[in-house]
């Protein structure tokens, strides 16, 4: 056993700290302990239970199966959501693009819609919105695509796109919207605050927002080790 501080080998027990063999160094009179216990949960834990948040399982079922609290793993994914919306996504430009509305709540009443835009030929969600069914939240979503100049845009008709859309670009069709309405399908199936009929809803928009963002970046990548 050595001294932390000045790695001398002249120590001596002395006593004990919240249970824990206390030791002196006789060089410099630095005292530590036999271990330390460390701080914190390792990487694979934390990995764990944000792999099990992003296939279906809601804060308290992971808290019951890992004994993780739940407000730890709530601040995992506000902290690995907000590190993904900070960085640069680089995509490649559609030619023709698929968009859609999925509801979902905020509370137990407040409803929300996620504004999705895909790539009619790629799997993957290429930029998203959170808001009302307006034309102020699509507009967010039409500031952040609409410099990709796709030959058309593939929509169900819903009235608030051809305020935006210029005449002649939009595709009326719901047989030609099934790429987005299958990644709207995998998010209902993997976020647990999705799902159609369930005690888990967001409390937040923010948090509805990182969970989003958090799933695309899973459903793309296959795994979480890189980003945590």
């Amino acid at each position: 056993m050595s001294c932390p501080k000045c790695a001398s080998n002249n120590i001596r027990k002395n006593g004990h700290r919240r249970g824990k063999q206390n030791h002196q160094c006789q060089d410099c009179g630095r005292q530590f302990i036999d271990y330390y216990s460390q701080v914190g949960y390792p990487k694979e834990v934390k990995e764990n239970c944000l792999t099990m948040y992003v296939n279906g399982n809601g804060f308290r079922a992971i808290e019951r199966i890992t004994k993780v609290n739940h407000n730890t793993v709530i601040r995992w994914v506000r902290q690995v959501g907000i590190k993904l919306s900070n960085q640069k996504e680089t995509s490649s430009i559609p030619d023709v693009a698929q968009l859609d509305e999925l509801q979902t709540f905020v509370g137990k009443k407040n409803k929300r819609w996620i504004w999705t835009s895909v790539d009619k030929d790629n799997q993957g969600i290429l930029e998203y919105v959170i808001g009302d069914r307006s034309s102020d939240t699509f507009e967010g979503l039409w500031n952040k695509i609409k410099h990709w100049n796709c030959y058309f845009w593939i929509t169900d008709g819903y009235k608030v796109y051809p305020n935006f859309i210029p005449d002649g670009d939009q595709i009326i069709s719901k047989i030609y919207m099934t790429r987005v309405e299958g990644e709207n399908s995998r998010l209902r199936h993997y976020l647990a605050r999705l799902h159609r009929k369930t005690f888990c809803y967001s409390k937040s928009d923010e948090m509805l927002f990182l969970s989003v963002k958090l799933l695309a970046y899973y459903l793309k990548n296959k795994n979480l080790s890189l980003i945590i």
